[in-house]
């Protein structure tokens, strides 16, 4: 029953350990590990009754992913019987031994959920405490090598070990030795060396590593990159270009005054829009212009409003004459006073409206089509070689 417990709990840490993620590469690491199992001396007594307690501890060096000694210590119950009665004695055996990583020496890689391991190695038992021996009063030729105080002999050791993903820093494993001993180890005698075998379950911590450094070549290798580049074109735009022309048409132009304002050449504002007026003019040559007078209802008499009217007709011409040299022959004027109202705005009839007829000289705009040229974005492709690195596996 308690090796069937033991086997599921072996069993157990090994699926957690083979759970783990690997992690790196590794050349070598030290590790101190703790065991724990049962032992059982081969002798002609019932097996199931010599099953007894051993534990190890153990410090450890891989010194390659495949190559690794350890000094390996356990010790604790050694049983065997005679005639249905059995009887106990203190070991402790110290073991140098050598492991060969089986998983790794056909493996490229380091890192393995699962390593299996073999192991050989030679050391010495010491045992101790055999009173349960002596008290049997067993006849002297039952036991003929039975030993008194201690027994000291030598170790010869064959074992295979399952061991958790060795780049982690803890791991689990499950060991299964087979111990060859002097013939006096369990005080019987059989002519050949008496046999210990030993199942362990075992905890270890793992420090030191030293990391597999990767290999590099260096190699060109030519990259394409795209890019933009600013590339001469020809493209084609509408542009709005003046058309003059002579054309038969009317004018209504006003110069508006303000309020008491009569003087053409006081009142603020004015020059522009009579320059305005000259301007359109002097692109007519036939044209013959009235410039009429107007004041507004709403302030004034009939009368002064008259004066007003006409006094700003002879100002405006009077300016159109001397000072934009407009031929008097084709202007004349008029007034109008408050007696016509040509807008609805009280304020805006105080003013001079210039009318004329005949050939004026008209300005359009027409659309035209102009090649112009403009630079415009191109990807293109450019090679380069650049130095890499690349890792030998």
């Amino acid at each position: 029953m308690k090796t069937k417990k033991l086997l599921t709990a072996a069993l157990a840490l090994l699926v957690v350990g083979t759970a783990q993620a690997q992690t790196k590469e590794w050349k070598s690491y030290s590790y101190v590990e703790a065991q724990g199992g049962v032992q059982l001396t081969a002798t002609d007594a019932k097996m199931d009754k010599l099953i007894t307690p051993t534990a190890a501890l153990s410090f450890g060096h891989y010194f390659t992913p495949v190559v690794g000694a350890r000094l390996h210590v356990n010790a604790w119950e050694a049983k065997s019987g005679i005639n249905e009665q059995y009887y106990k004695w203190k070991y402790i055996t110290p073991d140098l031994d050598l492991m060969l990583n089986l998983t790794n020496m056909f493996s490229k890689k380091t890192n393995h959920a699962l390593n299996v391991i073999l192991l050989g190695g030679v050391g010495l038992n010491y045992a101790w405490d055999n009173d349960e021996l002596k008290c049997l009063n067993l006849p002297a030729t039952a036991t003929p090598l039975a030993w008194d105080d201690n027994r000291l002999s030598h170790n010869l050791r064959a074992g295979l070990r399952l061991e958790t993903n060795q780049a982690k820093p803890v791991g689990v494993s499950l060991e299964v030795n087979a111990n060859s001993l002097s013939d006096r180890f369990n005080s019987k005698t059989n002519d050949a060396d008496d046999w210990q075998f030993t199942a362990m379950l075992g905890l270890n911590v793992r420090f030191g590593y030293k990391k597999v450094e990767p290999k590099f070549i260096t190699k060109l290798v030519t990259v394409v990159d795209t890019v933009e580049v600013d590339e001469p074109t020809t493209i084609v735009v509408k542009e709005k270009r003046p058309v003059e022309k002579m054309e038969k048409k009317k004018i209504e132009e006003a110069i508006f005054f303000k309020i008491r304002e009569s003087d053409a050449s006081a009142a603020s504002g004015i020059d522009k829009a009579i320059k305005d007026v000259a301007d359109l003019m002097k692109t007519s040559s036939d044209a013959v212009f009235t410039v009429t007078g107007y004041a507004d209802k709403g302030t004034g008499t009939s009368r002064l409003n008259k004066v007003y009217a006409q006094k700003r007709a002879n100002d405006v011409a009077d300016k159109l004459v001397k000072e934009y040299g407009i031929e008097a022959s084709r202007i004349k004027t008029d007034s109008k006073g408050d007696t016509v109202q040509p807008f609805a705005e009280n304020d805006k009839n105080r003013c001079v409206i210039v009318t004329g007829e005949g050939t004026f000289k008209v300005t359009t705009y027409e659309e035209v089509d102009v090649e112009k040229q403009t630079t415009k974005k191109v990807k293109k492709p450019v090679s380069r070689e650049v130095e890499v690195k690349e890792q030998i596996n």
